[in-house]
Order: C-alpha cells, then structure tokens, then sequence
C-alpha cells in the first residue's frame, strides 16, 4: 500500500475529487493548508497598503491505495490539477505499512 500526499490549488480540489472517484478511489483526507515553493509568496494591495504575502493557500489531499492503483492515482491527480501556472502542487509517494479499519477491525487492503 502506499500513502499518496498531494498539495493541489483550491479550485482544483472538486475536479480531481471527480476524476480520483471515476477510478475507483473511495476515500480521502482533505485538509486546506498554506505553504510556499518556487512562488515564494507575493505582494498584494490592501485598503491602500502593500503588503506581502509569503504563505499561499493550498489543498492537502491524503490517501492510502493499494500498490496496483498507485501509478493511475498519480497520473489522474497529475492531469485534473494541472493548470500549466506556477503553484501547480506537489505529490509525495510514501509506503504505508498498515491499514485498520477501525468499525470492523478489517486490516491492510481490506480496510482501504
């Protein structure tokens, strides 16, 4: 099984929900985060006054697939959160080492 971490745009986050769904995906975390990478923030106009803006909102998308899906997860997150611009997001591929679900007690692939 792997975890798959994603940080994606906001606006994004319904499209690849959508996308991941069509393939079979049936659960995720989904947790509104700020960060910062190559952009590294940028200046805004507020009431008259500039200031920066160094943290930049972003989705976090966690999931746990079997190893069979992870390559398609990666590819479908790939295209529904392309946008072609600069904050496009990220994707992490982390081995998870086990799985519980916690209502039934199933564990590993079965409780995905």
């Amino acid at each position: 099984m792997k975890l798959i971490i994603a940080t994606i745009k906001p606006f994004k986050l319904e499209e690849v929900r959508e996308a991941l769904t069509s393939i079979g995906v049936r659960g995720m975390m989904v947790t509104e985060i700020k960060g910062f990478g190559s952009q590294s923030g940028h200046t805004e106009i507020y009431r008259g006054a500039e200031y920066e803006v160094n943290f930049v909102p972003k989705v976090k998308l966690e999931l746990v697939v079997s190893d069979s899906m992870t390559e398609e997860v990666i590819e479908t997150i790939t295209k529904s959160a392309h946008t072609g611009k600069i904050g496009d997001g990220k994707i992490f591929v982390l081995d998870a080492l086990q799985a519980i679900r916690v209502r039934t007690g199933e564990t590993d692939e079965d409780a995905l």
